[in-house]
C-alpha cells in the first residue's frame, strides 16, 4: 500500500520539485512558469475533451475566455476575491460549455469541429460589440486581485502568483485524475474506444458527453480566471482561434489521454516560444512543426512512462 501511494503521489512530488527548482534557482522566469501552469490547466481542460473524450474541438478558448471575462467583470464591479472569482469562473465556463454542447454534442467529426469553432467565434464577437462590458479591442482592465486567503498579495518579482498559479495547476489536476479514474470517467473512456459497443451496453452517451464537456467548461474557466487574476488583463484574444490552435498543439505534443503529457506539452511549447522566438521571431515555428512530426510518427509506446500515464 505504501508502494503504491508513493506511486500515486511521484507526479506531484515531481511537479513540486520543478516548481521548487524555478522559485529558488530561476526568478526571473517565474512570470514564464506562471503561464506555463495557467495554460496546462487550460490544456488538461482540453485532453478531457479530446484525448478521453475523443471530441476533437477547436473552438475550447470560448470557454477560457468567458471564465477570464467573468472573473475581471466580478473583480471590478463587486469582489476582488481570487478564490471567488475563480469559482465564478469556472461555473461561467461550465454554463457556457453546457448550453453549447446541448447543440453540438448532436454531431460527430468534422461537424462538431465546425460548430465549436462557430461557437467560439459568436461569444469572441459578443465580446467585441459589448465594449461597455468587455472594452472591446482595448480589453477589460482596471481590476485588481485581493490578497491570496487574506495573506498575500501579488508582488512585482511574480512570486506569489507563481505559489497561487502552481497550488492552483496541483489541486485541479488531483481534481481531473480523480474524475477520470471514477466510473463516470472510465465510461467517457469506453464510449471513446467503441460507441457503439458502450451503447450497447446501456450507457446513455449524450449525457455522459454532455457532463465531459461541462467539466471541460468548469476547468477551463478556472484557467481563464487565473489568467485574468494574475495579469490583472483581459483581451479578446483570449477568445480567439488562435489559442484553441495552440492549445490543441500543446495537447499532442504531449499526448492526449495523459493528463501529464497535457502539462508537459505546454511547458515544452510555451519554452520553446519564449527561447526560440528571441533567437529566430519568424521562423521559431520550425522547430514546432519538427516536434510534432516526431510526436505523430514515434510510437506513442515510446515515449517515457509519465507521457503515458494515465489517472
Amino acid at each position: 500500500m505504501n508502494a503504491f501511494m508513493r506511486i500515486k503521489a511521484a507526479p506531484y512530488l515531481l511537479i513540486g520539485l520543478v516548481g521548487a527548482t524555478i522559485y529558488f534557482f530561476f526568478p526571473a522566469q517565474l512570470p514564464l512558469a506562471s503561464r506555463i501552469a495557467t495554460l496546462a490547466i487550460f490544456v488538461m481542460s482540453l485532453d478531457l475533451v479530446v484525448g478521453y473524450g475523443g471530441l476533437a474541438t477547436l473552438g475550447h478558448s470560448a470557454l477560457f475566455g468567458t471564465g477570464a471575462y467573468t472573473a475581471g467583470l466580478l473583480a471590478l464591479h463587486s469582489t476582488p476575491n481570487p478564490l471567488l472569482g475563480l469559482l465564478v469562473g469556472g461555473a461561467s465556463g461550465a454554463t457556457v460549455a453546457a448550453l453549447s454542447g446541448l447543440f453540438v454534442l448532436r454531431y460527430q467529426g468534422l461537424t462538431f469541429l465546425m460548430l465549436t469553432i462557430a461557437v467560439g467565434q459568436i461569444i469572441q464577437n459578443i465580446a467585441s460589440k459589448f465594449r461597455a462590458w468587455t472594452g472591446g479591442d482595448d480589453g477589460l482592465s482596471g481590476f485588481t486581485t485581493a490578497k491570496i486567503l487574506g495573506l498575500a498579495t501579488f508582488d512585482l518579482q511574480g512570486r506569489v502568483a507563481f505559489l497561487y498559479c502552481t497550488g492552483v495547476l496541483l489541486i485541479c489536476l488531483w481534481m481531473m485524475r480523480r474524475l477520470m479514474g471514477s466510473a463516470f470517467g472510465l465510461a467517457c473512456i469506453g464510449i471513446h474506444q467503441n460507441r457503439l459497443r458502450m451503447a450497447a451496453l446501456g450507457t446513455e452517451i449524450q449525457p455522459k458527453l454532455l457532463t465531459l464537456y461541462g467539466f471541460s467548461g468548469w476547468f477551463a474557466g478556472i484557467a481563464g480566471a487565473l489568467s485574468a487574476q494574475v495579469n490583472q488583463i483581459v483581451g479578446l484574444d483570449t477568445l480567439g482561434f488562435e489559442l484553441s490552435a495552440e492549445a490543441l498543439v500543446m495537447l499532442v505534443l504531449g499526448g492526449a489521454g495523459s493528463l501529464f503529457g497535457a502539462i508537459a506539452g505546454t511547458a515544452l511549447f510555451t519554452t520553446i516560444h519564449h527561447v526560440a522566438s528571441n533567437v529566430d521571431p519568424y521562423h521559431w515555428l520550425f522547430v514546432i512543426g519538427a516536434m510534432l512530426v516526431c510526436g505523430v510518427l514515434i510510437p506513442r509506446e515510446r515515449w517515457g512512462a509519465l507521457m503515458r500515464a494515465r489517472p
